[in-house]
């Protein structure tokens, strides 16, 4: 691991952006995509005499929605790492337009297939050349049962792209763009880009964090109509759209595309709810140590304890991944020594990147990149396993056809949140640790645990009520805010200080603004606690474990949540109290932090 550059290589994609192989593999996708869009709208609907046909048309779709996805992937990267440039955003304009064209002709295919019997499709399903693709054909068929007509559907793709999609790409430049000026304790002034606030938040010192937060939120303030139009449009096209399509309720089309049933999240959310004491006592500890009654909302994440760990260079950080891989999951490390080597990850700070963090990758060529801004804090690097977790993932699954290298988000997360786990129990092994050391990593080790289970549940709670009130009309930002504040308060209790929260955070948190997936919030609960059971078997069982591990990732693309589950742990997760019992779970490790947080304040534990 001696090439440890702060920026990425993208040559493996194009060699150079717009360049002639760029534009060589745009226009035959461009053809091909119009070739097998004639043909499929030509062809009669799957019957029993047509089966081979159909099988090539779904290859052939597949191959085109892999090629897709390998543009996607690279013009995300580049606008990500430049939010600036202006020719990466006309280029991510133009591929929403061929995106446009794909969902048309998935809507013509999805039509073909819906229109056999069962009995029918189940013979279909049993050709050779369909191997590993049931469950992603069976759940076109189901969605076919909520579209609208071919013609409804195509209009609604080409309005798409300068409608709900331009939204999404207001959003991602208005806020790639923002900058605020950070006023430090010692008097500086700096002007600073909106993507680094985020590790601001997690600053050790109050001071800091709240110079980030309202500075930051006089930004979104200022922006809050912009937001607002932009929230308020991507919503009202998805509900009339729903509406046009027979969705009943605006839930119905994100369970589908979570491949989750809403029992399930049900049990899920009902177990977090009536167990909201224990990620709140966490809280409660952290607003003892501050000193205050409780906590803020740019308290969250913010580590309560003085990390006495050595300064945290990326080279530093980067070790401390690969140790704590190596201590557990050898293969794991492997990957990321290839990552690393390969120049798969973008960590550099400077003006113009988008905030956050994400992988991607592309089946065409079979890799994985890594996109995070990194701060030089432990979050940071927790944020590097969380994504290397999400790449090992894919990187598994490369052997398989396109379609069943595509999995739901809700499993997604959860491979992310494993590798977090491996990070923490790994730095905790460290014999070499002392007292407060080892106090400062148990307290990161359960930092999660409130954003997952208070912090994620504000936003499906907001975003539930924001979507029932916008079916009647437009929101207005008075009653965002609104909304916001009530999600908060209700989710976190008394241990949020009401003088302490966030009616911006639906403005600043680029999730309620991603427009290919609605509620992109609760598959990171569903892939914490998920995990956090696999870990819990991990622990129990050993080494041997991780063959089932690798086993379920396997299977992500090619089954329901429940199903997976159902193999791979032999649990049913519609049930509460699997979800209860994992919540419960966190316990032992709350009463060693409160024992923690006892010594150090020279009181009773609690």
């Amino acid at each position: 691991m001696s090439d440890l550059s702060p920026t990425w290589s993208l040559t493996a994609y194009f060699p150079t952006f717009g360049g002639p192989e760029y534009q060589t593999f745009i226009h035959q996708l461009q053809a091909d995509l119009k070739s097998a869009s004639t043909t499929v709208e030509t062809t009669v609907p799957l019957d029993d005499s047509n089966h081979d046909g159909w099988a090539s048309h779904f290859a052939t779709a597949e191959d085109i929605g892999a090629r897709l996805g390998h543009v996607g992937s690279y013009l995300g990267c580049l606008g990500a790492a430049d939010a600036a440039n202006e020719d990466y955003q006309a280029a991510e304009a133009a591929l929403a337009s061929l995106q446009a064209q794909f969902a048309k002709l998935m809507t013509l295919l999805k039509h073909g297939l819906s229109q056999c019997s069962d009995e029918n499709f189940e013979v279909f399903l049993r050709n050779a050349s369909l191997a590993d693709a049931t469950h992603e054909l069976t759940r076109l068929r189901t969605s076919a049962r909520f579209q609208m007509e071919s013609s409804a559907e195509a209009l609604a793709a080409d309005l798409g792209v300068d409608g709900i999609s331009a939204w999404g790409r207001l959003y991602d430049t208005v806020s790639g763009k923002m900058t605020f000026e950070m006023k430090w304790p010692d008097g500086r002034t700096e002007t600073t880009p909106m993507s680094q606030r985020r590790a601001l938040l997690t600053h050790h010192d109050r001071r800091v964090r709240a110079a980030a937060f309202h500075a930051g939120n006089t930004v979104w303030a200022a922006h809050e109509d912009v937001m607002g139009a932009a929230l308020n449009a991507i919503a009202g096209t998805r509900l009339t759209l729903y509406s046009r399509r027979g969705q009943n309720h605006f839930l119905d089309a994100p369970f589908h595309d979570a491949s989750v049933s809403r029992a399930t999240i049900d049990a899920m959310f009902a177990a977090i709810d009536a167990n909201l004491d224990v990620p709140r006592r966490l809280l409660g500890l952290n607003a003892r140590l501050q000193g205050t009654a409780g906590i803020a909302w740019f308290d969250q994440d913010a580590p309560q304890l003085p990390n006495t760990l050595p300064e945290l260079s990326w080279e530093r950080a980067v070790a401390l991944c690969d140790q704590a891989f190596g201590d557990h999951y050898p293969h794991l490390q492997s990957y990321l020594r290839s990552m690393i080597k390969n120049r798969w990850v973008e960590n550099e700070q400077r003006p113009n990147k988008r905030a956050g963090a994400f992988a991607t990758g592309s089946s065409v060529i079979n890799e994985e990149r890594i996109f995070m801004t990194f701060g030089g804090t432990m979050s940071d690097v927790t944020t590097l396993a969380h994504e290397v977790g999400h790449t090992w993932h894919s990187h598994l699954l490369t052997a398989l056809r396109p379609c069943a290298q595509t999995y739901p988000m809700t499993l997604a997360e959860t491979a992310s949140t494993f590798a977090e786990s491996i990070l923490a129990d790994g730095l905790m092994a460290d014999p070499g640790l002392d007292e407060d050391q080892r106090a400062f990593l148990l307290e990161g080790s359960l930092s999660h645990a409130p954003s997952f289970l208070l912090n994620i549940p504000v936003r499906f709670k907001f975003e539930s009520r924001f979507y029932a009130e916008r079916a009647a009309g437009t929101v207005p930002v008075s009653r965002i805010k609104q909304l916001m504040t009530e999600a908060q308060l209700d989710v976190f209790g008394d241990t949020l200080d009401p003088a302490g929260v966030d009616p911006w955070f639906w403005a600043s948190k680029l999730h309620f603004f991603i427009t290919e997936l609605s509620f992109y919030n609760f598959p990171y609960t569903f892939g914490y606690l998920l995990s956090s059971a696999l870990f819990q078997e991990f622990k129990r069982e050993g080494p041997a474990f991780l063959k089932r591990y690798e086993t379920f990732l396997s299977l992500t693309g090619r089954a329901t949540c429940e199903d997976v589950v159902q193999q791979a742990l032999g649990r049913d997760i519609r049930e509460e109290t699997f979800w209860a019992e994992t919540i419960r779970g966190l316990t032992p490790r709350i009463d060693a932090y409160a024992a923690v947080v006892a010594r150090k304040l020279g009181a009773p534990s609690v």
